[in-house]
């Protein structure tokens, strides 16, 4: 295996094109076997791999910079610059391998990334650093097409174009972010790709050099070998022209040899660059190829069928979808906008219902918000389902477009809490803050899938911004799933009552909380546990009766600052001075990837680090 032999992005320049292509078949099935062992970002890797073999072959890393948007392609980079053990064994594990681009975990990753549309803004900077410094290196930033649906994009390509700054974009093109790319540049993109005046051009070229006995062949095998650099007259690429870019492509994203001479040329050029390359997202694994948008992000598979293992749960994103499905059908009102996200919120279950209703805006949760801030000011009800780490983008907007106006729109917020092996940047763990210092919000966050549908019926009905948090899957309750006792706004509900120790839990951490009281109980402790489900406004009155605990415990998954604790606190400072309070949340650090489970334990958010803190502050 030539694989064995890759220590570094050195070795691979002494191979041949031919061995190239091999390693490349040999990188493919080592990423299939790894992500179907841990899980992780599988279609979008497998379709980078020729893209990232051709950069290693012609840039220098770590000396060059090779900066990739969000990461969900830089797998093959990982293995190619020393990491090929770490990622075979402990992809996305704790203390292992991240499923991203990491500063901290190579000199290689020249920057750390998990949202869309940072890259050409962090490569702008670096190559700006590189010229006031007076260094050489070159500075490529590698950028999905589905992030060119995010406004920064055009922000950083603007300010590069009219500097002129020396720098490379490369566009990887595969017609999709985690769903089918929607918006102009997406369509725009398609044209180049069939650009009819070059695919003519060629075939022209073809047949005429054809009838040239003796020397044609060769002409045309001449023709061929620049055929990428005469394409660019022909294939309109003005629109990057026009912003001060050097427009290349469209490039076969999988042919070495070209992507290899391009490269090389592209090294001597002084100015911006933009180099598109198309590559097919799953390249290699059927299952992938056919349904990448199903092989985004995947849980550990089996690889022979692409089935995945483990337990089904039950989707908060896909209930939430099916509530508002129901509710849409007798109020006209109703719609949702998402961010590229309609499978991984669970709203194409809502656009399968009301496909007129569904607004997939691209990455651009800015836009979103505001694009649901004038539905609501105009007589629409809107839901924007977003990712709880992509929510924090737009809060500006959050703040001035949507809360200044107390606007009815209604944020359904997925991948709340602590994520798991998506690691520091997608840890959903601010939200509960962020969203509760705006007036006019109001903020909850139910403990099961029967309490979400019930705060997405209340959202119905109610005439404000509202925001409802949850994690991505959620209990299964079978037969128990409905319940049509209506919540009021705010309202807060006492489970068990203890003497000593009263719990103040919300969304997840209630059933934490009501394990730790068990384990408590058995250590003579009396504890009981109140369903925080309304971070704000918060239900006074039951906050009162839970004063007849000695010590009130507040337990949430987020972190401290802005949260159910600090409010509980500034409500006790004011109403009960001197009252003992203990407020347990996730620590003032970023949560590396591990399992759920071990973030919780690391947090002291399982139910037995929430019961030995409980002990511990009892003892002092």
């Amino acid at each position: 295996m030539l694989l064995r032999e890759i220590q570094g992005p050195a070795d691979i320049k002494k191979l041949s094109i031919r061995e190239l292509t091999a390693l490349a078949e040999e990188i493919r099935e080592e990423i299939v076997k790894t992500v179907a062992r841990h899980g992780g970002h599988l279609a979008s890797n497998l379709g980078a791999v020729e893209l990232t073999l051709a950069l290693h072959y012609v840039f220098d890393c770590p000396d060059d910079k090779l900066v990739f948007d969000v990461g969900h392609q830089s797998y093959a980079h990982k293995i190619l610059t020393g990491r090929l053990e770490g990622f075979r064994e402990t992809l996305r594990e704790e203390g292992g391998v991240s499923g991203f681009p990491r500063a901290s975990e190579s000199d290689c990753d020249a920057f750390t990334a998990g949202h869309a549309s940072t890259a050409i803004s962090a490569a702008l900077g670096m190559a700006r650093t590189r010229d006031v410094m007076g260094d050489d290196y070159h500075v490529v930033a590698v950028v999905g097409d589905g992030a060119l649906t995010g406004g920064m994009c055009y922000e950083a390509l603007n300010d590069a174009g009219q500097s002129q700054t020396r720098m490379i974009v490369i566009i990887n093109d595969n017609e999709m972010s985690i769903s089918h790319n929607v918006g102009a540049m997406s369509k725009y993109l398609t044209g180049l790709r069939q650009s009819r005046s070059y695919r003519a051009f060629k075939r022209g070229v073809r047949r005429g050099l054809e009838r040239i006995p003796g020397v044609g062949a060769p002409m045309f095998r001449f023709v061929e070998k620049f055929r990428d650099w005469l394409k660019t007259p022909f294939v309109d690429g003005k629109f990057f022209d026009a912003l001060g870019f050097r427009y290349i492509g469209p490039l076969d994203g999988h042919d070495l040899k070209t992507l290899i001479r391009i490269f090389r040329r592209a090294k001597e050029d002084k100015g911006p660059q933009i180099l598109h390359v198309v590559t097919v997202k799953g390249k290699g694994y059927m299952p992938a190829e056919s349904h990448p948008d199903a092989y985004h992000g995947v849980a550990p598979f089996l690889v022979e069928t692409g089935e995945m293992r483990g337990e089904k749960s039950v989707s908060c994103g896909r209930v939430a979808a099916a509530e508002l499905a129901a509710l849409a059908e007798n109020d006209i009102r109703i719609c949702t906008v998402t961010a590229a996200m309609p499978s991984g919120t669970g709203m194409e279950v809502f656009g399968k219902a009301h496909p007129g209703r569904l607004y997939d805006v691209g990455i651009a949760e800015e836009h979103a918000v505001t694009m649901a801030a004038g539905m609501a000011a105009s007589g629409m009800k809107p839901y924007v389902a977003v990712y709880s780490t992509f929510l924090q983008r737009a809060f500006d907007q959050i703040a001035t477009d949507v809360c200044i106006g107390a606007l009815p729109v209604t944020f359904l917020i997925d991948r709340a809490g602590l994520v798991g092996a998506d690691g520091v940047t997608h840890q959903g763990v601010f939200d509960l803050g962020y969203l509760s210092m705006l007036p006019n919000m109001v903020v909850a966050a139910p403990r099961d899938v029967r309490d979400l549908k019930r705060l997405v019926r209340l959202s119905a009905e109610y005439d404000g911004p509202m925001a409802i948090r949850y994690p991505k899957d959620g209990e299964d309750l079978g037969a128990n799933m409905e319940s049509h006792k209506p919540f009021q706004i705010g309202e807060w509900e006492i489970l068990t009552s203890g003497e000593d120790v009263m719990f103040l839990a919300v969304g997840r951490m209630v059933q934490s909380a009501m394990n730790a009281s068990i384990e408590l109980m058995k250590r003579g402790v009396r504890a009981g546990v109140v369903d925080a489900r309304f971070v704000k406004p918060m239900d006074e009155q039951v906050l009162r009766q839970a004063l007849k605990a000695r010590l009130l415990v507040t337990a949430e998954e987020n972190v401290l600052s802005g949260g159910l604790g600090e409010r509980v606190l500034a409500w006790l400072a004011e109403n009960a001075p001197g009252h003992e309070a203990l407020t347990l949340a996730v620590p003032d650090r970023f949560v590396e990837h591990a399992s759920m489970e071990s973030q919780l334990r690391q947090c002291g958010l399982d139910a037995h680090g929430l019961a030995e803190s409980v002990l511990e502050r009892l003892r002092r």
